[in-house]
């Protein structure tokens, strides 16, 4: 297959051209390098351009027959998010229709769709399953909410196939260390609590210690960055052979919070992690774990790192590599 990974260069996007690249897949990736790192792309060819660019898109689909897109590029924390929504449905929306429109120019019609757990919102219920009612409580999850509404329409009207994946926290790094999680200002759990590890911040802030949840602190689901890419071979590999559309919640489907990265972080680097504690961030819900028995069922996808320590030790082997 011919792959167009759109916001290849970042986190899960460079895990996902390395995981086709070494499948034989023929794979461009598009990116602005606005977030992620042109080092990262380690296959393929390389076009650096933005969403915002219909030329440029319109060059890069005249250039080449994909047979298919993997949708990864836009904006992703939910803080920010809540602080700057114009950034959000400006890079999740606006750009992701330029994207969809080259695409109906140009003949592509499968796609697919880097989504999250936060369309739902505050969960009725645990774990969340896909019919589980759809409320997101933050700019971040409403975007991508909206995204799979446009998905469901351009297939109704134009036969516009897709899977949307819905992550609940990719977490990890390649077991061999040559990839792993770098954002820029870095917002994630497990690498800001290993950067604390290593003495690189003063302190790990924990935001909300009064949650509705064991220990109070936040409750998520970690989903290896290898076990998530698998799920995309998958879906690709579904589109391909003339599947139809669909949705799947992707998680490991066991919960871990705050304090609980944290036990497990210090017993991996045999390094205490210093703490301090702060407010609730707003858009933060106090628990997100996936039922992703719909995704086993249907495809067969198990995760292959599913322990927390496992995830955690390939983060670590990536921070301690790439100092």
């Amino acid at each position: 297959m011919r792959i167009l990974i759109a916001g290849g260069a970042g986190y899960i996007g460079s895990h996902m051209v390395r995981m086709l690249d070494s499948l034989g897949h023929q794979v461009v990736t598009f990116d602005d390098l606005s977030a992620g790192f042109r080092d990262a792309v380690l296959g393929g060819e390389f076009v650096q351009g933005s969403l915002h660019d219909k030329v440029a898109l319109k060059s890069l689909f005249d250039a080449n027959q994909f047979d298919a897109v993997v949708h990864f590029a836009g904006s992703i924390a939910v803080g920010e998010s809540v602080r700057d929504p114009a950034k959000y449905y400006q890079n999740n929306l606006a750009g992701t229709l330029n994207l969809f429109d080259a695409m109906r120019e140009h003949g592509v019609n499968k796609i697919v769709f880097s989504s999250t757990a936060a369309i739902f919102g505050n969960p009725q219920y645990v774990p969340i399953d896909e019919v589980h009612p759809q409320s997101p409580i933050n700019p971040y999850g409403m975007t991508k909410w909206i995204t799979e509404q446009m998905l469901r329409d351009y297939d109704s009207a134009y036969g516009f196939r897709s899977v949307a994946l819905r992550y609940f926290n990719a977490a990890g790094a390649s077991p061999d260390a040559a990839l792993g999680e770098r954002h820029d200002p870095e917002t994630h759990l497990i690498p800001l609590v290993l950067r604390a590890a290593k003495g690189e911040l003063p302190a790990l802030t924990v935001f909300g210690t009064d949650y509705d949840t064991p220990d109070g602190t936040c409750v998520r689901d970690y989903i290896h960055i290898e076990d998530l890419c698998a799920a995309h071979v998958l879906a690709l590999q579904h589109l391909i052979s003339g599947g139809d559309s669909r949705a799947y919640n992707l998680g490991n489907g066991q919960g871990y919070s705050v304090k609980q990265v944290i036990e497990v972080a210090e017993k991996v680097c045999g390094k205490s992690v210093p703490v301090q504690y702060g407010p609730r961030r707003a858009g933060d819900p106090p628990s997100l774990v996936a039922d992703a028995s719909k995704i086993r069922k249907d495809w067969g996808w198990e995760p292959k790192y599913g322990e927390l320590e496992t995830i955690i030790k390939h983060a670590w082997q990536w921070e301690v590599r790439k100092r």
